[in-house]
């Protein structure tokens, strides 16, 4: 290898390395923020590296037809999907102490024929390759049972509200890498394997009371652009 080939190279390690931060420093999760999944994309929730995107469902949300929704599948059998879990690293990243946000609600649907222990769970940025990553996850779990129908759930996250699997609460609420919603009857990760289908929209970042109005004028306009759009 020459060195004009190491300095290129250098120069596109750097320029990459560069265009990261910028992309994560530029997702930020905010009080009223809502994925509704009606774009016909899952808004960057996934099941893991090896496992296939969960599926974005077009009709049959919450609202009933034309109200699309994410599925997410487990087939219970190892490997990939095995367990019930979706995360996303992208807009849901970020200050949750900071920005107020007090909970996590949705609108959920266990189509499946096992009753769900439901769960959050918060991830710190990772440091680098082979850091300790500081975890949280929710203290009590939200059961579904099974064949519930659309059921709207809360999910409590201020640092009282979790249970520390590495260090602090604090740290994993106030750096959040990634979010994470998950199957598990204990205050652990990962969840058991299982075989379950959960319908899941709506998810919502809920503001606490003082941050609410301001919250509230954000979805309003975001309302507004949107019929704005569509005209």
């Amino acid at each position: 290898m020459t060195a004009r080939t190491r300095r290129r190279r250098r120069r596109l390690g750097i320029a990459l390395c560069a265009a990261l931060v910028a992309a994560q420093s530029a997702a930020a999760v905010e009080p009223g923020q809502v994925d509704d999944f009606e774009d016909g994309t899952t808004q960057g929730w996934r099941i893991g590296l090896q496992a296939p995107t969960p599926a974005n469902v077009a009709s049959g949300g919450p609202d009933g037809a034309d109200d699309a929704y994410m599925l997410l599948l487990a087939h219970g059998s190892g490997g990939a999907a095995s367990r019930l879990v979706a995360l996303n690293d992208g807009d849901w990243r970020g200050d949750y102490l900071g920005a107020g946000i007090t909970a996590i609600a949705m609108s959920v649907n266990n189509f499946g024929v096992t009753e769900l222990a439901l769960r959050v769970l918060f991830e710190e940025q990772p440091g680098g390759p082979g850091a300790d990553t500081t975890t949280a996850v929710s203290a009590e779990p939200v059961l579904l049972p099974p064949g519930s129908g659309w059921t709207s759930v809360i999910f409590p996250i201020e640092p009282a509200d979790l249970t520390p699997l590495l260090g602090s609460t604090e740290v994993a609420l106030a750096n959040t890498g990634a979010l994470r919603i998950y199957h598990a009857p204990n205050a652990s990760f990962p969840g058991p394997e299982i075989s379950a289908e959960l319908g899941i929209d709506d998810i919502r970042a809920v503001p606490e009371p003082a941050s609410a109005p301001l919250a509230a004028a954000a979805l309003a306009a975001a309302a507004a652009l949107a019929r704005h759009r569509s005209a």
